[in-house]
């Protein structure tokens, strides 16, 4: 319809580049193009987007975290919200010579025996944790940050139609409870790549065809988002290591700062930290330098 203003969702992935460059090709009006600027992208991703506005003519909106990703990862300070109670580590055994009473000692010792525990009660509007650690499955507090930015900035457009670029290939997506309820609430969305049956192999063709490459980054990651990802499948976390060591270094140091901040922090990807993955990779990379054994 002429009176819907439709914006395009876009990551600067592939999927959401070619529904850019469709949309525009086949005459669809595009109200604007919005992007939310995590500061964790490759920077070949920031060189791309670039390129897209000059080959378009379309200037993509960016917008970024109230606070920056970093500080919320690393320095903000976590205010429990209700009473909390938390393992710290192991607690001495109870020693006799500080018990005027056996039985006393007894009791506190087979209470030991059972949960050799210490433990740190928090109580409501106290400091637990110092940052908010690298993001989970369970705790996407990025993810968080950057809907909520976008949808902030829809919502200001009158009559404004989200257009996400949703592959043919996983039009499952579109069935995601958090689109449902905010579509029930009021929010308009299209898939236009499902709709014109392009799936994402499809889609980078296309992007291709347009002279776009990301400087190679698809011919060492499947999906390009950002480069510090807890969610990226371990085999994208040593090409990390391999081709943009920069960036991994990076990580290195965050990792460091968060494992050394106050709190319970579970590690970058299933209680395993960034340097357990760079030991792991160095310690590969040692035995495929080892020379093969020859048979006699």
């Amino acid at each position: 319809m002429s009176s819907e203003n439709n914006v395009v969702s876009f990551s600067g992935g592939k999927d959401s580049t070619a529904l850019l460059l469709m949309m525009l090709e086949k005459g669809i009006p595009v109200h604007s193009a919005v992007f939310f600027d995590t500061g964790w992208e490759f920077p070949l991703m920031c060189e791309h987007i670039d390129r897209l506005e000059k080959y378009t003519g379309l200037k993509i909106q960016r917008v970024k975290p109230k606070t920056p990703f970093p500080v919320l990862m690393m320095e903000r300070e976590i205010v429990s919200r209700e009473v909390r109670v938390e393992k710290i580590g192991p607690a001495p055994p109870p020693q006799e010579l500080d018990y005027d009473d056996g039985d006393d000692f007894r009791f506190d010792y087979e209470c030991w025996e059972l949960d050799p525990f210490e433990y740190k009660k928090t109580k409501i509007g106290e400091v637990y944790r110092i940052g908010y650690g690298w993001p989970s499955p369970l705790r996407r507090w990025c993810t968080r940050e950057k809907v909520g930015a976008i949808d902030a900035y829809i919502k200001r457009i009158e009559s404004a139609v989200s257009c996400i670029g949703y592959a043919a290939d996983e039009a499952h997506r579109t069935q995601k409870k958090t689109l449902q309820k905010k579509a029930a609430a009021g929010f308009k969305y299209r898939f236009p790549l499902i709709e014109w049956g392009v799936d994402e192999a499809a889609a980078l063709s296309i992007c291709k065809s347009h002279g776009f490459d990301w400087g190679g980054l698809y011919e060492h990651f499947h999906r390009v988002s950002c480069f510090c990802c807890p969610l990226q499948r371990i085999g994208d976390l040593r090409t990390l290591r391999r081709h943009y060591p920069l960036l991994w270094e990076t990580m290195l140091e965050w990792d460091e700062r968060i494992t050394l901040n106050p709190g319970k922090h579970n590690g970058f990807k299933d209680h395993v930290t960034v340097r357990d993955f760079e030991a792991r990779f160095a310690e590969e990379d040692r035995f495929l330098k080892l020379p093969l054994a020859v048979n006699e």
